[in-house]
């Protein structure tokens, strides 16, 4: 027992020192550090591994205790490392802070190109371990989520950001990532810190209905984080491609209500803090912040950045849209002709898309605004914000949207249709960029072309404000 004390403290002194010039911060190189820890220990359950990279990170303040430490006996048993530059890793990898830089500490590229904080996935298995087959994990949604969202709207509230919640980021190589820089002021809940926090209730719930003497955390991560989907269409399952479609089927605004204003009572319990609002005052604030919270992360489809997939800089000057717009343009890129199922494969196809559409074509930059993969997300082009070049003489107009695949003979997945058609619509309408009653058209309706081809073009017609014909041919007519 005291060797292994001996070898926890030179263990936290030598991640203390680590600096970014290490390991990859990537799950998968966080995995494997994982099954590093297992192999070399492998009387520990997982539990004792959670525990011990938590520790490590730095989750052991009175808040965290509350919840966890009641549930079961702390394990004094730590698992020893025994190569220390995976040491230095796990310091790095679990420790959550951004810099003065704007650089977010403690996040890891996942394969499905989204970045997680890791301390609240953590948290949130632990609270699932603990728990007890069949039993709820107490304070789940407080311990991953819901306290970094209330102390995020308070901060809001109180200072000058812009917004309550985010932003992304752009890692400085998706291949070996070291440096994740944030793309604006930082919130008190990163985009990096909600996915983490919903990916640890999601694996919480799923964790404490399982018998936890036999499982490897190493398993768990890569159950979860796999980088493909399983088919054109997989089901929702318990991956992180589907965190958002998961998450909301587990939450709703008033539990999330709840759940946000709890956490705040405790935090300020244990801290003795006194809120000078009256509680009408803080309900407020946490309704709207829990409201946005839901459009922007469950309502709106996730989106992969620009820099995530590797775009080009834009060619000269971009035009801006005169914002909302009336219609979405539907095609298909016909090449590549197969749908991708990976962020790797799909990113790769993005880049491909971006050389054409700028060496051979000419363009500015990749045509449509957004790009629809098969593995579960959307790829960001030119964006809500600028003009594209996707449909000839109405790119003013709309926003045009292309399904990676060629769809003359067979449709899309079921999830990537959804995303579009339920996912992206709300968003846009939401977030300012759609009119209410905006319609769709198929690409070949406006442009003599076959795109997007036969079976995607016979499906759109059946979408709710599907437009027969073009409204400057005097006289629309919509599903």
């Amino acid at each position: 027992m005291e060797s292994t004390a001996k070898f926890f403290i030179a263990l936290t002194a030598l991640c203390l020192g680590f600096s970014s010039a290490g390991l990859p911060m990537n799950m998968e190189q966080f995995i494997r550090t994982v099954e590093q820890i297992e192999g070399s220990n492998p009387s520990l359950t997982a539990l004792s591994v959670v525990r011990s990279l938590l520790q490590v990170g730095g989750y052991d303040n009175p808040f965290f205790k509350h919840f966890l430490e009641a549930s079961s006996v702390r394990s004094e048993h730590k698992p020893t490392i025994p190569d220390p530059e995976y040491s230095k890793f796990i310091r790095l990898a679990v420790h959550h802070k951004v810099t003065d830089q704007g650089r977010e500490e403690g996040v890891v590229l996942c394969g499905d190109g989204t970045t997680v904080a890791l301390g609240p996935v953590l948290l949130g298995i632990e609270a699932g371990l603990s728990a007890g087959t069949g039993n709820p994990p107490k304070g789940l949604c407080i311990l991953t989520l819901a306290r970094t969202l209330g102390l995020s709207f308070l901060h809001y509230h109180n200072s000058s950001l812009s917004q309550s919640l985010g932003p992304d980021g752009c890692w400085d190589n998706v291949t070996t990532p070291k440096n994740f820089t944030l793309s604006g002021a930082p919130s008190l809940a990163t985009d990096a810190l909600i996915n983490g926090g919903m990916d640890g209730m999601l694996l919480g719930v799923h964790l404490s209905s399982l018998p936890s003497h036999s499982l490897r955390l190493s398993a768990v991560l890569k159950g979860y984080y796999r980088q493909g989907l399983e088919g054109p269409d997989a089901p929702p399952l318990l991956i992180s491609a589907f965190r958002r479609d998961n998450f909301g089927q587990l939450v709703n605004i008033s539990l999330l209500e709840e759940e946000v204003l709890s956490s705040l009572a405790v935090h300020r319990k244990l801290h003795e803090e006194v809120d000078p609002r009256t509680p009408v005052v803080l309900e407020d604030v946490v309704k709207t912040g829990v409201q946005e919270f839901i459009r922007r992360y469950i309502e709106c489809p996730a989106i992969i950045p620009r820099c995530q997939w590797g775009a080009r800089p834009y060619h000269g000057t971009p035009v801006q849209l005169k914002l909302p717009l009336s219609f979405v343009y539907i095609h298909h890129t016909l090449s590549p002709r197969q749908p991708c199922h990976s962020f790797q494969k799909c990113a790769t196809n993005m880049r491909a898309m971006q050389r054409f559409h700028q060496d051979d074509r000419g363009w500015d930059d990749i045509g449509y605004s957004f790009v629809v993969g098969s593995d579960g997300y959307l790829y960001e082009g030119r964006g809500w914000q600028r003009r594209g070049a996707h449909t000839r003489g109405q790119n003013s107009r709309g926003y045009g949207i292309s399904f990676i695949g060629d769809y003359n003979d067979m449709l899309p997945s079921l999830h990537s249709l959804r995303l579009v058609r339920e996912r992206m619509a709300t968003c846009g309408v939401g977030g300012g960029w759609l009119v209410s009653n905006f319609s769709w058209h198929g690409h070949r309706q406006l442009v003599n072309t076959k795109c997007p081809g036969e079976a995607l073009y016979a499906e759109i017609q059946g979408w709710k404000g599907f437009q027969l014909r073009n409204s400057s041919d005097g006289g629309a007519s919509q599903l």
